[in-house]
């Protein structure tokens, strides 16, 4: 069974950046494809990004595109989501997942890491 841990999460000013990371363990990863989620308090799970593992294909929601970049280390079995020019409303707690599907659906996304917090200033 595959495990996700975030870390990176912070808090920044707006304009700033952040790269938050994604490790993978437990099996190989190559068969699935690494999401990020976000959710603010009070609001519904918003999918931000997705990166297929092994061609490293890659989807954005147009909130983030331009703004935010999804990569990811096979090596290290490390996806990671660079954050930049940062906005108050980009506040949320930032998940990654993992499914075997090409999907922005939270609910087909099985794996999930536990969060991570960011929080952008104004």
């Amino acid at each position: 069974q595959v495990q996700l841990v975030e870390s990176g999460g912070g808090l920044v000013q707006a304009g700033g950046s952040l790269r938050l990371s994604c490790a993978a363990s437990g099996r190989t990863f190559s068969s699935y494809r690494m999401g990020w989620f976000r959710q603010a308090p009070g609001k519904e799970r918003e999918f931000v990004s997705h990166i297929s593992w092994n061609i490293g294909n890659t989807y954005y929601a147009d909130s983030v595109k331009g703004r935010f970049t999804i990569s990811r280390d096979k090596a290290k079995n490390t996806g990671y989501l660079q954050l930049n020019s940062l906005k108050p409303e980009d506040t949320a707690v930032y998940y990654c997942a993992a499914t075997n599907y090409d999907t922005t659906t939270p609910d087909l996304y099985k794996i999930w890491g536990q969060g991570t917090q960011v929080t952008v200033s104004s």
